[in-house]
C-alpha cells in the first residue's frame, strides 16, 4: 500500500517502507487503484453529532446492498469496520466491527466474536465528540 500511494503521487518516496499512518482516506485511495472500486468518503467534523447526521447514508448504503464502511478518526485512533445501522426506542446504533482481531481461519465463531467484543452494537454516545470521523463507503459497480 505505501509503494501504491507514493506512485500515485500522495505520499514522498519515503514513505515506501515506512513505519507511517495509513488512514482511510489512503486505504480508498488503494482500493480504487487496485481493485477499480471507487469510495464515497465522508468527513465527519464533529464526532458522533457527525455520525448522528450521516445515519440515513449509512442506512441506504446497507439497504442498497453496500458492504462495510471503515471508520477512522483522530483523538479516537482505533480503526472499525461499520456493518449495519439500527434505529429503536434505545436510540440510534451502528453494528461494529473491530478489525484488529488475529487468529487462524476458522479460529473465531459468531458467537466468540460478540462476547470477545470484535462484533457489537454500539450507541452513537460511544463515539467521541471532539474526535473526526472518516467514513468510506465501496461504492457498488452497476453493469
Amino acid at each position: 500500500m505505501q509503494l501504491c500511494l507514493v506512485e500515485l503521487g500522495d505520499k514522498p518516496p519515503p514513505f515506501s517502507g515506512s513505519r507511517e499512518w495509513i488512514g482511510t482516506v489512503e486505504a480508498a485511495l488503494c482500493l480504487d487503484h487496485y481493485y477499480g472500486v471507487p469510495c464515497q468518503l465522508l468527513h465527519l467534523p464533529h464526532g458522533r453529532w457527525g455520525l448522528q447526521g450521516e445515519l440515513e447514508t449509512l442506512y441506504s448504503h446497507f439497504q442498497g446492498g453496500g458492504g462495510p464502511v471503515l471508520m477512522g478518526g483522530d483523538t479516537d485512533n482505533s480503526s472499525k469496520g461499520l456493518l449495519g445501522v439500527c434505529s429503536g426506542p434505545c436510540g440510534d446504533h451502528v453494528l461494529v466491527l473491530d478489525p484488529h482481531y488475529y487468529g487462524g481461519p476458522g479460529s473465531l465463531s459468531a458467537a466468540a466474536a460478540q462476547a470477545g467484543g470484535w462484533v457489537s452494537w454500539r450507541g452513537l454516545d460511544s463515539f467521541e465528540e471532539p474526535s473526526f470521523y472518516n467514513l468510506w463507503n465501496p461504492q457498488r459497480q452497476h453493469p
